[in-house]
């Protein structure tokens, strides 16, 4: 029994051996006809275009750039903020750029360059606060979507450097050193700043349930649109151009962001796709240019509007308005919306072409109507009789 039962297994062992020899020479046929049809395919993909499948990315702590100068152990909360990356603080802070530039010639007397400039500094410090606790808010919602997208599963939640917990508590101190810029400003402020709150906090939402996240998007980031106003001491409610302007501009900045982050879902479309998140993107790719265009015009007509209810110059409708359509005019011309790294940047490069140009032509019609005040000022003091 022993002998026949040792042949047995010597019998099974030999019929494995064999098998697992038959299978790894089929394995490796193949292998080696996968990595031949690949060699034969790629010259085609490269003659139509088309990008290689990205490769899944593995985490490695940074080596170079600002986060390598923090210390290790606050490394994934300067990621969580995005500090590396501060286009969207600069995306927020253009609008409240924009509505102090449009407000200060409507004050009386009119706002030193001085005071526009201590606010607009005090702005800057709350879109980089506010922001960051934007992003946190939405890597909590994100946790169990973000691993599925390439761009974003290796944020520290999505990969476990930081627990949702400590994510929340960590946004809680964030929301309050934004309170503490808040009441830097004006009391009003408050009441103009506080609402914004429940967009920052439904916009992760939103793309749960909608196409159009987008405009929620822009509902929270155009904020600033309207906070200038208050900031400078007009009171919206009881003065109708300030309130007339401070609408259009806010929805002027609404379009924009649209229009833009239309630009940034592209770069994350087909991992959307596959993770089910909406985006404006998914809903619109076919005719993408043609929305991108509808809002760029949409845009410029609507801020053309809040300088007129403004009384603003020649300067602001030729550099704001003019060099504004210009240069959206040409970054939707020029993006190529199947590339990742093409739309990243025009994300990152059209914040400063078409903030920067709208920000000019503003600055440059506050200067002219402020010197214009000035002198009537001082031609007054000069002359006895008035």
């Amino acid at each position: 029994m022993d002998t026949l039962s040792g042949s047995s297994r010597s019998l099974r062992e030999a019929f494995s051996l064999a098998r697992t020899t038959v299978h790894s020479r089929h394995g490796a046929h193949q292998i080696t006809a996968l990595h031949e049809t690949r060699r034969q395919l790629s010259p085609i993909a490269q003659e139509h275009g088309d990008q290689p499948q990205p490769e899944i990315p593995v985490y490695a702590p940074p080596t170079s750039g600002l986060l390598s100068m923090v210390p290790k152990s606050w490394v994934p909360y300067a990621e969580l903020v995005r500090i590396d990356k501060p286009t969207g603080t600069y995306y927020l802070f253009f609008p409240c750029l924009f509505s102090t530039l449009m407000a200060a010639p409507l004050t009386d007397p009119i706002t030193t360059p001085a005071t526009a400039l201590g606010y607009s500094l005090l702005f800057f410090s709350g879109a980089l606060i506010m922001r960051g606790a934007g992003c946190s808010i939405n890597d909590l919602w994100d946790r169990n979507l973000d691993p599925h997208v390439t761009r974003t599963r290796l944020r520290p939640i999505a990969r476990g450097a930081i627990t949702p917990f400590k994510g929340l508590v960590f946004t809680c101190f964030q929301l309050l050193a934004g309170l503490g810029v808040l009441v830097q400003f004006p009391f009003q402020c408050l009441f103009y700043g506080i609402p914004s709150l429940l967009f920052v906090g439904s916009y992760p939402l939103a793309k749960r349930v909608t196409y159009y996240p987008q405009f929620v998007l822009g509902l929270t980031f155009s904020w600033g649109a309207i906070m200038g106003y208050p900031a400078l001491g007009l009171d919206l409610l009881s003065n109708v151009p300030a309130l007339t302007s401070a609408a259009c501009l806010y929805a002027s900045c609404v379009s924009w962001t649209v229009l833009y982050d239309m630009i940034y879902a592209h770069m994350d479309i087909k991992d959307d796709a596959k993770a089910g998140i909406k985006s404006i993107a998914l809903k619109h790719d076919a005719d993408t240019k043609k929305v991108l265009s509808g809002l760029a015009v949409t845009q410029v007509g609507l801020l053309a509007a809040a300088g007129y209810a403004a009384g603003a110059g020649p300067m602001f409708f030729l550099g704001s308005c003019g060099g504004a359509l210009a240069s959206l005019g040409f970054m939707i011309k020029r993006v190529n919306l199947k590339s990742v790294k093409d739309c990243w940047w025009w994300f990152v490069n059209g914040c400063w072409i078409t903030g920067g140009t709208i920000s000019l032509g503003l600055a440059a019609d506050y200067v002219i109507r402020y010197s214009k005040r000035e002198g009537k000022l001082e031609s007054a003091k000069s002359d006895p009789e008035e």
